[in-house]
């Protein structure tokens, strides 16, 4: 059964995801906790980023830092973590120094058989369940509390490459070279994903993102192959084993960054992410009706650089936004999610973001008639 929690007093994130037409597009920023505000660098300065993480207290107070700057322009909070937790469960050692370094990753299937065949993911992930059920009540229902996971392929990517690779060489070799095994470790992935986002409703999150931040290295044929079944897997068993355990179906969102969004949404998620690469009409006429009928909602998709652009840049570029998912939705605000097209990047001014926020506030609300 679902915990006791303050009564949420802006809903108007999960009113979207549900596709329902809103006032205004509800609107965060992920990363929207992290290097671009001095609060967070501050505490950076005394404390590995894995510390933090690891640290219900210093999660809460970073997850906080954004609302606490921005309040009443943000509509979500989203946990302070990071994707590279669930390798760190299945036994790998990451550092982030300051990307993230596995120091001892898969180099063949063989190096599987040194990892634990079964994850206590209480045991092992818990720590992000405290910060979870701390932030939520630190909120005090201000907004909703969004957590999230790696999707398999992209946590696999990392497993195997190390840390980032321009290529994805060593872990599209895979692919080719070892199918069933690259099949075998997705799977054990998907495992340990589906019950750490249960874990994560049942400690406190109202919205669920799932970030498959390397999706575009595949081409469709492998996306369809590598990817999307461990995708539908993960929304399929997240819903059924909340029902199981009495606890809210909450909405999932899916960021299958530079994947067919026609494959994305046909993973089965209430919302799919879009990068700035894409026009969400052309994204709409592709995607709404494709699973039971229903509205997909559209989450994004401004260009992060754009803040870098200045006043007058950040406005035209926000209207223009606005203005492309109006007219994907018959002129309405409606199953909209405004968010950048990727994560914010440390060298934003955020008073920038600041006036970002204020700018979607303004245009995305459309006039009554």
């Amino acid at each position: 059964m679902a915990q006791e929690f303050p009564t949420l007093q802006n809903n108007l994130l999960l009113r979207a995801a549900r596709g329902e037409q809103t006032e205004r597009a509800p609107v965060w920023v992920m990363r929207q906790a992290g290097r671009y505000l001095p609060e967070f660098r501050k505490t950076r300065e005394t404390h590995e980023f894995f510390e933090i993480c690891r640290s219900p207290t210093l999660a809460t107070e970073i997850t906080m830092q954004p609302i606490r700057r921005y309040a009443g322009l943000l509509d979500a909070a989203i946990i302070f973590s990071d994707i590279l937790v669930v390798p760190q469960a299945m036994g790998m050692e990451v550092i982030m120094n300051p990307g993230p370094h596995f120091t001892d990753p898969l180099n063949t299937p063989a190096d599987v058989e040194k990892l634990p065949r079964e994850v206590d993911v209480e045991k092992e992930l818990g720590y992000v369940f405290e910060a979870l059920t701390l932030t939520r009540k630190t909120l005090a229902g201000q907004v909703p509390l969004i957590g999230f996971s790696g999707a398999p392929w992209t946590l696999m990517m990392y497993m195997i490459e190390g840390g980032g690779s321009q290529t994805r060489q060593k872990s599209k070799t895979w692919l080719f070279k070892y199918p069933d095994a690259s099949k075998q470790l997705l799977e054990r992935i998907t495992d340990i994903c589906v019950q750490y986002l249960i874990g994560q409703v049942n400690a406190g999150a109202q919205l669920l993102q799932v970030f498959d931040s390397n999706a575009g290295d595949l081409s469709p044929h492998d996306f369809s192959t590598f990817a999307l079944p461990y995708l539908r897997r993960i929304a399929d068993e997240v819903r059924e084993g909340l029902k199981a355990r009495q606890l809210p179906v909450v909405p999932l969102t899916l960021f299958a960054k530079g994947a067919s969004p026609l494959l994305a949404a046909s993973a089965g998620y209430d919302t799919i992410g879009l990068d700035w690469t894409l026009d969400p009409r052309d994204v709409a006429k592709l995607t709404d009706g494709i699973i039971d009928g229903r509205t997909v909602t559209l989450q994004g998709n401004l260009d992060p650089v754009v803040l870098y652009g200045g006043r007058e840049a950040i406005e035209r570029e926000v209207k223009r936004m606005c203005n492309a998912f109006h007219d994907a939705r018959g002129g309405a605000c409606k199953a909209w999610i405004a968010n950048l097209g990727h994560g914010i990047t440390p060298g934003v001014d955020p008073e920038d973001m600041k006036f970002f926020l204020e700018c979607v506030h303004k245009y995305s609300a459309v006039p009554s008639s």
